[in-house]
């Protein structure tokens, strides 16, 4: 493996986190792909109304494949209608669009509103309950199994704070253009009582910088949050590439209070005890190596988003690199191609991150005769 270095030798304290009132919880620096903290991470759980995340995924999925439209409407059924817990108050026969439903699943957490596109989606919601599951193990969740899409309590329904981390990452990643439902403060659907109009999740009024996600409850799971802020970060750059985005599981917390103040919590001390770097730009390489038999003798390595890792504050300035790759490389090497990584560490050798590195640029086969000489050439090294 060919490798390069670049280092600056320091001493290094890895910051500690905060004291955390919940049963489990994780905290994600989204923009470098890092885990800040977490406590129990794989602690089996009720997922409580955050199941409605994988019921939003197969929605948003069912959306972006034109299966149905924001504008279509469902009718709601008898099992709907009489759905106990959080509701949205929608009555029997009633025909309401796919955009409300999800207003009223994501902002009122209506049990209701979830079997309404349950039943909408799947035909029924013992199918649907089929498509959670199937999606959960494409998401790598092994620790998640859905009885219902709603998050009552039942039997086997459970999941864990890493495998509702993994959900949450990929519900922003897959669906940007209808994460925004999770931001909406109040909403209830015209003619419905207005009891239960407030979104949950009370970091969204206290803090201008989280946008969601999704608040949970049941007696045994206790209060539940998945929450998200993007703050800026001036050093990142300019424009919407400064902002650093974090992501919080919390889990079993005791009161709605709690769960808000311990999120809200591990929110700031992420953003405090740790600094993003931006070690490379969109599309600047990482590494070029050289290349054999193609039609450029190097080739370049990074990410075309960019390489943004996060360190204890005040510790950017003492990173090493080193970038571990397969050696020779030999043409063809197509864009985007895995290849490689980048290992980041502190300035005394403590390990911040690895991150997989790819051909940002196709490097095509040379010639019969390129091909021959840099046989020749390898041979004799």
């Amino acid at each position: 493996m060919a490798t390069l270095f670049v280092s600056l030798q320091v001493h290094a304290v890895v910051p500690q986190p905060p004291e955390v009132a919940a049963k489990a919880y994780m905290l994600i620096d989204v923009t470098s792909g890092q885990v800040l903290a977490s406590r129990d991470p794989d602690k089996l759980v009720e997922p409580a109304s955050l199941t409605k995340l994988m019921t939003a995924y197969i929605v948003f999925d069912a959306l972006r494949s034109g299966k149905i439209k924001l504008d279509q409407t469902f009718e709601v059924s008898e099992r709907a209608w009489k759905m106990p817990g959080s509701r949205m108050f929608i009555e029997p026969k009633m025909q309401i669009p796919v955009e409300d439903l999800l207003k009223g699943m994501i902002v009122q957490s209506g049990n209701d509103a979830t079997v309404a596109l349950a039943e909408g989606v799947g035909g029924s919601v013992e199918r649907f309950v089929g498509l959670m599951n199937e999606q959960a193990k494409v998401l790598g969740m092994s620790d998640t199994s859905y009885k219902n899409p709603e998050g009552l309590t039942a039997p086997g329904h459970i999941t864990s704070a890493r495998d509702l981390v993994k959900l949450s990452l990929r519900l922003m990643k897959d669906f940007p253009e209808y994460v925004g439902f999770y931001a909406i403060q109040r909403y209830r659907y015209p003619g419905t009582p207005a009891a239960n109009d407030t979104n949950r999740n009370m970091l969204l009024f206290r803090d201008p910088t989280v946008d969601g996600l999704k608040t949970g409850h049941t007696s045994a799971a206790g209060y539940c949050l998945v929450a998200t802020a993007a703050r800026e970060v001036p050093s990142l750059g300019a424009g919407a590439e400064n902002k650093r985005r974090l992501l919080s599981v919390l889990l079993g917390a005791a009161s709605e209070n709690a769960r808000a103040a311990e999120s809200q919590k591990l929110l700031n001390w992420g953003y405090t005890a740790y600094d993003a770097v931006r070690l490379f730009g969109p599309g600047q390489p990482a590494s070029t190596p050289r290349v054999w038999k193609g039609k450029s003798d190097t080739v370049n390595l990074g990410l075309t988003e960019g390489v943004v890792v996060s360190v204890p504050a005040g510790e950017g300035a003492s990173l090493k690199t080193e970038v571990a790759r397969p050696d020779p490389l030999v043409a063809p090497l197509q864009k985007g191609q895995m290849l490689g990584t980048l290992r980041v560490k502190l300035g005394d050798g403590t390990p911040v991150t690895e991150i997989p590195l790819q051909v940002l640029e196709t490097v095509e086969e040379s010639g019969v005769f390129g091909r021959a000489w840099d046989a020749l050439r390898l041979w004799i090294q």
